[in-house]
């Protein structure tokens, strides 16, 4: 065998090599998405107007901190979200130039505007935009984290559009929907804060020393009562701090726990900075309730007994499953705005294995009707197309499996029209050959003729393929991408097989011969 022939075949056996090693075994390498294996397929919608609010509330009750650390006592404070901005009233005697060297220093991303007994602190253009796309990818990272914890393999967890405020979320397999779905939307937003007045059996009574209204430092919170066999008994109303002592952020590590009876409940651990300021808070607050906050709700509201620094217990009444949950929530991290579903959608198994057997059907009639039809059309000629296909195939799926794609089912339909372009291509150049044939040149001029100048043609039907497949893998989302992974990975193996591969089997059925005097083509 020539040497330019030989080396052509140890690079076709090395790549089907490498093909078969990265697919094996099928069974465990290649991934299948949503529509074959079921699960849950969700969309939510991150509200991103909580995040505005939150990230104002959060401002305003810093500068009231802040400036009381400094001994500038401020009045009330009012956030309008809508409008991006906070006022806070400043009285009469109040150090207005040490005021506002303490908004510029601290609150660099905001404007004043000075009034008399009311100054104004609004975001700076675009300071919303960010704060919003902020929310987005938080959401993302934290839904990300709560679903890698849960332990669903494989998932598929992405933002719609490159400023969008929606989340795609695919999780195949998952044999308890509900579980996920409200592990995902919870906001888990933990806050741990000094109770002022508490409990009450309602609101009117918690307030009734103060007109009706808490003061300006203070909220109501509320929190379920239960009895002593844990039996709902309605709610208990506590007068809080707004400012927290420490909150979910703070957190180190949660897991779930037992107390001495064996109920379960979440253990936490605080980091470094946070313990230390717990245990401030806590030794100097002992024989006060403190309310343990969760998404707006009083947990509990135990007494200190003791200093707190770096571990605590979350109580709650919780089943073992809803303990587990909880802990995994705050190891995730909180939610940094409202989520809302916007779309649903269970797969079943038994819809998904039906799926899997009709693509097969299909992809395997497909392959079968084109390979007879090509031996019948182009005799042993469609032989070489035929055994090109198969090492076409063989490089897709370990092209997939070394990407890690995942195969839906428009990713099979992928594989289908891959496998017609594969053969659209040796029907150029064969067809190409046998004009070559019919004006009289031999067997291996034609041949050669035919793959030079069918090329070009094969390249710019492909290229165009490839750069639709492109546009549709970035804009596209879930089964569209599957598609276009399918598609793209397709192209550059039918380019490799048509053009590299049949020429190599050509070779090396005319190599050692002398005089070619016909082709069955």
């Amino acid at each position: 065998m020539e040497k330019k022939v030989l080396w052509r075949v140890i690079v076709i056996v090395a790549v089907v090599a490498a093909a078969l090693w990265s697919l094996w075994p099928p069974e465990e390498k290649i991934r299948w998405g949503l529509d074959l294996e079921g699960g849950v397929h969700l969309v939510l919608q991150v509200q991103t107007d909580d995040a505005i609010k939150a990230e104002l509330d959060d401002a305003a009750q810093r500068l009231v901190s802040l400036a009381q650390e400094k001994g500038v006592a401020l009045g009330a404070t009012a956030v309008d979200a809508e409008t991006f901005r906070f006022s806070v009233e400043v009285p009469a005697g109040a150090d207005r130039e040490a005021l506002e060297d303490l908004i510029e220093g601290n609150f660099p991303d905001y404007d004043i505007t000075r009034g008399g007994t009311s100054w104004t602190v609004a975001f700076q253009p675009n300071i919303e935009r960010f704060i919003r796309d902020q929310a987005v990818r938080k959401g993302l990272e934290t839904i990300n984290n709560r679903v890698n914890q849960f332990g669903v393999a494989e998932p598929v967890i992405q933002r719609q559009g490159i400023e969008g405020d929606r989340i795609l979320i695919q999780l195949p397999g998952v044999d308890d929907p509900e579980r996920v779905k409200k592990i995902i939307k919870s906001t888990a937003f933990l806050e741990f804060k000094e109770v002022m007045q508490g409990p009450a059996p309602d609101r009117p009574s918690l307030l009734a020393g103060s007109a009706g209204l808490p003061p300006a430092d203070g909220e109501v919170m509320s929190g379920p009562r239960t009895g002593i066999a844990g039996e709902a008994l309605g709610r208990s109303y506590y007068l809080v701090k707004k400012s927290s002592i420490i909150t979910g952020r703070d957190l180190r590590s949660a897991r779930r726990s037992q107390d001495q009876y064996g109920m379960p409940n979440v253990q936490f651990d605080l980091v470094p900075s946070a313990a230390e300021k717990f245990g401030q808070y806590t030794s100097s607050h002992i024989g006060t309730p403190m309310a343990i906050v969760l998404d707006g709700n009083v947990m509990s509201a135990p007494t200190i007994r003791a200093r707190i620094t770096d571990s605590g217990v979350i109580e709650g009444n919780y089943s073992v499953e809803e303990a587990e949950d909880l802990a995994l929530i705050l190891r995730a991290g909180a939610l940094p705005a409202t989520m809302v579903y916007l779309e649903e959608r269970t797969v079943g198994p038994s819809l998904g294995h039906d799926s899997v057997v009709r693509g097969e059907r299909a992809a395997v009639a497909g392959l079968l009707v084109v390979m007879v039809f090509m031996l019948i059309y182009y005799k042993l000629s469609g032989l070489n197309a035929n055994l090109a296909l198969m090492i076409n195939i063989i490089l897709l799926m370990g092209a997939m499996a070394y990407f890690g794609a995942t195969l839906t089912l428009p990713g099979i339909a992928g594989v289908v029209l891959t496998i017609g372009m594969a053969v659209d291509a040796n029907v150029l150049i064969f067809e190409r050959i046998r004009e070559e044939l019919k004006v009289g040149k031999t067997v291996r001029s034609a041949i050669d003729t035919g793959f030079s100048r069918a090329f070009g043609t094969i390249l710019d039907a492909n290229l165009t393929t490839l750069i639709a497949a492109l546009f549709l893998f970035q804009f596209g989302t879930g089964p569209v991408k599957g598609f276009a992974v399918t598609l793209s990975i397709g192209i550059f193996a039918s380019v490799f097989t048509a053009v590299f591969v049949s020429r190599t089997i050509y070779m090396i059925t005319l190599a050692g011969r002398d005089r070619v005097q016909t082709l069955s083509i």
